[in-house]
């Protein structure tokens, strides 16, 4: 009893007051349980397509729930369900919402049955994409799938706290009370496995956040059991090096047992004190839990569990040891619990029920609609017996998806092509589509008044003091009017701090700002990621520093996976405004001159991808992303910060419009469309065309994502009727994406004369050394002539072959 001892005399509550919240935590477990049990059965009937459930780690959650305030963040695993219920962010309802996919975030708030249940959200914006008072409510970052993907954010979203108590002059409204705010992760034993966990779990000891991890171990990943898992079968026990000491910081790290509720409650409480008044990072391992119903709907686990294993899970579940604790304990009769499991049996039927209800009747209304729609065409069509025969297959479906409403009315059109009912019915399918294909594409980019779009073209000024400089100067005293005008901005990553990056276009700002804000990081690419991740779902502006493109390999897993579809699988109701600086394009040598950016454009829509062709143009994107509200991804050109540009006298003034091209140089001839460092060859070739009578058009695209907004390359093509895009990524690569945005969204085949090319790199990696560069990448040489072959295509005897 000492557990109940301690809260009363804490919580000053009488013994009443005590056995009552007890009892509710039991009853909160108990919903929960049921939830999972009815879930199972939803997808085993088919009214849900998959199910992934918390039975068996119920009681520890209770305990999560009750150390957690408001302000604090959750980035955790999809089987917090009971978390989710104790803190108030989940109704029975709003779980069955999320089972059946309801694409209503009245009815389905985590993400608008974007994501399979057991992925939880709170909503950080209102429905106009503004924020609203994170202090003054309790908080979860959207779940993802991918096993260990929710760690590097919760590493952020701790150092958020970090920097609004170390940091002055940020306004914390809405944000933070002095840093008090603790980042609370959780993650299943198995998960630990993976290279974010210790990644994430080494920076958070090196940067000392108000992070508690939670593992939650009940001995499987799925069918594999922890001997082959983790080393020693025992997370805490290989994590012991960790443990801080007088000597050295480090984790509070604290075993319990996942079905003793008192001992659980009394570790939660201990390390939320830990973490956020000392700001310590903390390690809790739950251990001894079950997992009931198996890892998921896709199998059962009497499969790869023996008879004795599934004979301690029974006696050691979580609830059953916290019914006996309240029975032996004098909290509760076993009349009473009986009661409370009996009414919980009731209402999550109850609110099964009616979160089936809800989710179809919306479909049957359409349906209906339509059946009455195709009457009255087929009463007029010579095809009536088919058309009857669809409507009469759609009218007998009991529980209709929409699926099947559109693809009826999809077919029936066909029968209908040269009747008068195809114009009724062809509208109806566009206004219906118009209507549902938002509930499923909505929100990949902001739809808020702060998205990209938002913002207008400011020329950089200059005057007779305007001086020709290095162009790292450029962008280090922009970034120095940044730091200045915007105190929530911060930058982050290897070597950014003490050296002011590798090409020191951050020169003298840790100096002038601090460790805070100007910050060496370890080499550890996807925690630095999940650094700018978390902090901007805080409402900080941070810039997450990769030192080469290259490496930005190791973080493209949770740009894609996480920060690319926040605002999508939360509907609109979380951002991460983060801005990803990286340099890249033309150097000598494999590692650090890779340009994969067809692999990146295809992983990460709904981040913008900026590939500026001088570090002017770089800075001018920075001032413009500090005005929006969206993610971006800008790869500096590595072989620029040398090159000499005129320094502007409007520093963090003048803005780069996003998605809009710029043509470098006029021509008549063809148009030649590239970007970043590559487009200094294309301009020199341009020169040496001249020489021969051809005249080519520049395009700088500026912006690979959004392309190309206001289609101004087809315009240039519709001129010259020729197109060649040069590209330093491999053949197909973003070369193959700049081609169909041009051809087939832009339509400019309609202008063609000649078959539109592209001109790549070879298939490989650059080779070391300049020779490696020039027989790897388009040369001078290899853009004249290419374009030389396709004006001898056109006029031979003008332009005789070269070869």
């Amino acid at each position: 009893m000492s557990y109940m001892n301690q809260t009363a005399t804490k919580e000053a509550l009488s013994f009443e007051d005590f056995k009552t919240e007890v009892l509710n935590d039991y009853k909160v477990a108990t919903i929960s349980r049921e939830c999972s049990l009815l879930g199972r059965r939803e997808v085993l009937t088919g009214k849900a397509k998959f199910g992934i459930f918390g039975d068996g780690k119920e009681v520890p959650q209770l305990a999560l729930a009750k150390a957690f305030r408001n302000g604090d963040f959750r980035s955790g695993y999809y089987r917090d369900q009971t978390f989710m219920m104790a803190i108030g962010q989940m109704t029975i309802q709003q779980f069955f919402a999320g089972l059946y996919g309801h694409t209503d975030l009245a009815h389905d708030p985590m993400s608008a049955g974007r994501q399979m249940g057991g992925h939880f959200a709170t909503h950080s914006l209102d429905e106009n994409g503004n924020w609203k008072n994170l202090t003054q409510q309790k908080n979860s970052s959207a779940d993802i799938s991918p096993t260990a993907g929710q760690m590097p954010r919760l590493l952020g979203l701790a150092q958020a706290s970090k920097i609004y108590r170390n940091v002055g002059g940020i306004n914390q409204t809405n944000f933070s009370e002095k840093g008090n705010e603790v980042a609370w992760g959780t993650i299943g034993n198995a998960s630990t496995s993976e290279g974010l966990f210790f990644e994430t779990i080494n920076a958070a000891g090196v940067l000392q956040v108000p992070m508690v991890m939670s593992v939650w171990d009940d001995e499987y990943g799925i069918s594999v059991h922890a001997r082959y898992q983790t080393t020693k079968e025992n997370i805490s026990e290989i994590l012991k090096g960790f443990q801080r000491d007088e000597n050295a910081k480090g984790y509070e790290i604290m075993t319990v047992k996942g079905w003793d509720y008192p001992a659980l409650v009394e570790t939660y409480q201990k390390a939320s004190q830990i973490a956020r008044e000392e700001h310590v990072p903390v390690l809790i391992h739950v251990y001894e839990l079950t997992q009931p119903q198996g890892h998921s709907t896709s199998g059962s686990h009497e499969r790869y569990k023996n008879a004795d294993r599934l004979a301690w899970e029974a006696e050691y579940d979580c609830l059953a040891q916290m019914r006996n604790w309240l029975i032996s304990n004098n909290l509760a009769t076993a009349e009473e619990l009986e009661a409370i499991d009996t009414q919980a049996k009731k209402d999550v039927l109850e609110g099964k029920k009616a979160a089936w209800a809800a989710f179809v009747e919306p479909t049957k209304a359409e349906q209906q609609e339509l059946v009455a729609l195709l009457n009255s065409i087929a009463a007029a069509s010579e095809n009536k017996v088919f058309i009857e025969k669809y409507t009469n297959d759609l009218a007998s479906i009991k529980e209709p998806i929409r699926k099947d409403i559109i693809t009826t009315a999809r077919k029936v059109l066909r029968l209908i092509v040269k009747e008068n009912g195809r114009a009724q019915l062809s509208a109806w399918i566009t206004a219906y589509t118009e209507k549902i294909q938002p509930k499923f594409s909505s929100h990949l980019f902001s739809q808020s008044d702060k998205n990209v779009f938002s913002t207008k073209e400011v020329l950089p000024t200059y005057d007779e003091t305007s001086e020709e400089v290095d162009a790292r100067l450029v962008l280090r005293n922009n970034f120095d009017v940044i730091f200045d005008k915007h105190p929530e901005t911060l930058i982050f990553g290897e070597d950014s701090g003490n050296i002011g990056d590798v090409n020191q276009g951050l020169e003298g700002m840790q100096e002038k700002y601090g460790e805070f804000r100007v910050a060496d990081a370890g080499i550890r690419e996807a925690t630095i990621l999940g650094q700018g991740i978390g902090m901007a779902m805080r409402g900080l502006r941070p810039i997450a520093e990769i030192q080469y493109l290259d490496y930005l390999l190791y973080a493209i897993q949770i740009m894609s996976d996480d920060l690319a579809t926040l605002q999508y699988r939360t509907s609109g109701r979380q951002k991460a405004p983060l801005i990803i600086r990286t340099r890249g394009h033309r150097l000598e040598g494999i590692w650090h001159s890779g340009s994969p950016m067809g692999m990146i454009i295809n992983a990460v829509r709904g981040i913008h991808v900026l590939v500026p062709r001088n570090m002017t143009k770089a800075a001018g994107f920075y001032n413009t992303l500090l005005e929006t509200d969206e993610p971006a991804l800008l790869v500096e050109c590595l072989n620029g910060y040398r090159l000499k540009e005129k320094m502007p006298t409007n520093l963090g003034e003048f803005k780069t419009p996003i998605g809009v091209v710029e043509t470098i140089k006029q021509g008549n001839d063809i148009t030649l469309v590239s970007y970043g460092s590559t487009l200094r060859l294309v301009e020199q070739a341009a020169k040496e065309l001249l020489e021969v009578g051809i005249d080519a058009e520049i395009i700088d695209i500026q912006s690979l994502l959004p392309f190309d907004i206001n289609h101004d390359i087809v315009k240039s093509v519709a001129k010259t009727n020729r197109l060649l895009v040069i590209d330093e990524d491999v053949p197909g690569g973003a070369s193959a994406f700049i081609l169909q945005q041009i051809i087939d969204e832009q339509k400019g085949y309609k202008h063609l004369d000649s078959n539109p090319e592209t001109l790549a790199s070879k298939a490989h990696r650059p080779a070391y050394g300049t020779d490696g560069d020039y027989f790897s990448k388009p040369s001078v040489e290899d853009i004249f002539e290419k374009v030389y072959a396709m004006m001898h295509e056109v006029n031979p005897v003008k332009y005789p072959s070269l070869y």
